[in-house]
C-alpha cells in the first residue's frame, strides 16, 4: 500500500524558514504530480507548489511564489518543500499528496490527488 509521510514541520519566528520532507513509500508509487497543500484554522485546505516526477516542472500559489521552493528527489522518493521568508500567514497544517494525472502548469492545482499524508504543522509567529 502506498503511503505518504511528512515531516519538519515546527515553530519559527516570522522571517524564518523550514523545510517539509515527504516520503513515498510502498509496494509501486505511480503517480504523475506530487503537491504540497495547506489548511489554515477555519479555512479550506489550499493549493501551494506542485512538482511533477519525471520532468521535475514546477507550479506555485502566487501567495508563495519566490519563497517556497518544491523539489523531489526520484530515487529516494521524497518530496520537499523549502520555505524561506515566512510570514504568520503561512501557519497551516501543511499535507503533501500525489495524483496519477496528467497536468501543466497551474492546471497541477486543480486535477484529483488521491493519496494524503497524515499533515504536519507550522507555525509562524509575529
Amino acid at each position: 500500500q502506498e503511503q505518504l509521510v511528512e515531516s519538519g514541520g515546527g515553530l519559527v519566528q516570522a522571517g524564518g524558514s523550514l523545510r517539509l520532507s515527504c516520503v513515498a513509500s510502498g509496494r509501486t508509487f505511480s503517480s504523475y504530480v506530487m503537491g504540497w497543500f495547506r489548511q489554515a484554522p477555519g479555512e479550506e485546505r489550499e493549493f501551494v507548489a506542485a512538482i511533477k516526477w519525471i520532468s521535475a516542472s514546477t507550479s506555485y500559489a502566487d501567495s508563495v511564489k519566490g519563497r517556497f521552493t518544491i523539489s523531489r528527489d526520484n530515487a529516494k522518493k521524497m518530496l520537499y518543500l523549502q520555505m524561506n521568508s515566512l510570514k504568520p500567514e503561512d501557519t497551516a497544517v501543511y499535507y503533501c499528496a500525489a495524483s496519477p494525472d496528467y497536468c501543466s502548469g497551474y492546471g497541477c492545482s486543480r486535477v484529483s490527488y488521491d493519496k494524503w499524508g497524515q499533515g504536519t504543522r507550522v507555525t509562524v509567529s509575529s
